[in-house]
């Protein structure tokens, strides 16, 4: 098991990939976040808008 962890530090692409998925989250959290708060403002718009036509 030592070896593993030490193959898995001195190895730079399990790095690389750590900080790509971290940046992945983030985004996905934006993104998830932009959603839920605009979705419900679009929402309202096109019922003012149904209501209006």
């Amino acid at each position: 098991m030592r070896g593993f962890w030490h193959r898995v530090r001195s190895d730079g692409r399990g790095v690389t990939a750590l900080e790509y998925a971290l940046i992945a989250a983030l985004v996905a959290v934006v993104i998830i976040g932009g959603v839920s708060l605009l979705g419900s403002n679009v929402s309202k718009v096109f019922s003012t808008v149904a209501n209006t036509i």
